[in-house]
């Protein structure tokens, strides 16, 4: 991987300390009105490039796992939530068929190259169960220009339909791909009530007027 351990550390606590309590609070949202709809309150679910784990420690799930290479990652997860400290293109310490669905949110553009990607992709299918599911969400390059690369460390440019061929050569079933989700990103930007992000989940045609971000689900074949 390109950064460091001790780089990702510095990376994560520049860009989301400051906001870690609205950005908590956004997700508390966003898996309660949204994401739920894929991930059953019995469900096995992995958090791939967990970060601060505000995904992973709000969604209802029986067993949860959360992957990065921040040695600072498990000081922000919930005690229930089992960490892997590693290289996500390695193979995973899991066995085959055990995950119901791994969830990555603005980490694919992170790895240093497609290959890593591919070899990510990979993992994530073998350990997923027939039947279970990867969600995606990150920037689209498609509706972005210059602030695409005002983070030093993106290095793979993607957009819903790269990662969508990537996702069917890998061997995934595509579900549901949508162009523009969310807005770009919450570094440096206005702190809304939440009352603001509901509605917004819940009217998609403001997906198209802010959305930058693409969110992919696609179904390992099988049952």
């Amino acid at each position: 991987m390109v950064s460091t351990q001790q780089e990702l550390s510095k990376i994560y606590h520049r860009r989301f300390v400051r906001t870690a309590a609205y950005r908590n609070r956004v997700w508390q949202v966003l898996t309660r009105n949204f994401f739920n709809q894929w991930i059953q309150s019995t469900a096995t679910v992995l958090d791939l490039g967990c970060g601060y784990g505000e995904f992973i420690n709000n969604i209802p799930a029986q067993r949860k796992l959360a992957m990065d290479l921040n040695p600072d990652a498990p000081k922000h997860l919930d005690p229930k939530v089992e960490f892997l400290h590693q290289d996500c293109s390695a193979p995973w310490p899991l066995a085959e068929n055990s995950l119901d669905v791994v969830f990555t949110s603005n980490f694919f553009e992170h790895l240093p190259n497609t290959e890593c990607l591919n070899r990510t992709l990979a993992q994530a299918l073998r350990c997923l169960k027939p039947g279970g599911r990867l969600i995606a969400i990150g920037p689209n390059i498609k509706y972005l220009h210059g602030e695409y690369w005002d983070f030093y460390d993106h290095h793979v440019y993607l957009t819903e339909t790269s990662l969508g061929e990537a996702l069917e050569i890998a061997g995934y079933e595509i579900e549901v791909i949508t162009p523009r989700f969310l807005p770009f990103t919450m570094v440096a930007a206005p702190e809304y009530p939440m009352f603001f992000v509901r509605l917004y989940l819940a009217l998609p045609k403001l997906w198209w007027v802010r959305g930058r971000q693409f969110l992919l689900v696609a179904r390992k074949p099988g049952d």
